[in-house]
């Protein structure tokens, strides 16, 4: 794959490929959006390294505009409990080796359950304070969560995020329809922890 060719968006529509000698001779703005193989999305040219090197741009940063909607986030969370579920289901049935007689194998597996939403809170803290910024379901959604400027968490801010979702589920999960009435889309753990869940920009 040749990453040394970047499509341009000019007057609303994507142009190109163009190499790094083409784009020094192109009329680019910071705000000029730009993609190239292996990118998710376009990015403004500021947000990338070598354009800023060759252009002579400063990194603008800019506070996110396009926010995770309710059903990005929830199908992110079904996948991340499922896949959770799924590890969970198969260390329980490797211990049914040493378990024998239906109740005790039946109790073994209901017991520990609990278990599936504390790891689902500690795996989604340190997933959501990565490099990343998102755990596996979030990212297969192309969400991720920042703080309200658009950076990356702290592990103790996702700690807090993860936990404060109690706060969120008990009065019959409206913490998390609240987003609805947010324009930001944050729930009440996202406000308590001051963060938020974020899309690309789509072109």
């Amino acid at each position: 794959m040749n990453t040394d060719q970047y499509t341009v968006v000019i007057n609303g529509k994507p142009q190109g490929p163009y190499n790094l000698v083409e784009l020094a001779h192109l009329n680019i703005k910071p705000n000029t959006f730009i993609r190239k193989p292996g990118m998710d999305d376009y990015k403004e040219a500021h947000a990338i390294l070598e354009l800023r090197e060759l252009l002579g741009f400063s990194f603008q940063k800019t506070a996110p505009q396009y926010f995770a909607a309710f059903d990005l986030r929830l199908l992110a969370s079904v996948i991340d409990h499922f896949l959770i579920f799924v590890v969970y289901c198969i260390v329980i049935l490797s211990s049914f080796i040493a378990i024998e007689g239906k109740d005790q194998r039946m109790m073994a597996f209901l017991i520990p359950f609990p278990a599936i939403f504390i790891i689902k809170l500690i795996y989604g803290s340190f997933a959501e304070s990565s490099k990343r910024q998102a755990t596996i379901g979030k990212r297969l959604v192309n969400i991720k969560v920042t703080d309200m400027e658009g950076s990356p968490i702290s592990l103790g801010r996702s700690f807090i995020r993860n936990f404060s979702k109690v706060i969120s589920v008990i009065p019959a999960f409206f913490g998390y329809f609240y987003s609805f009435l947010n324009k930001k889309n944050q729930c009440w753990h996202d406000i308590a922890a001051d963060t938020l869940v974020i899309k690309e920009r789509l072109i």
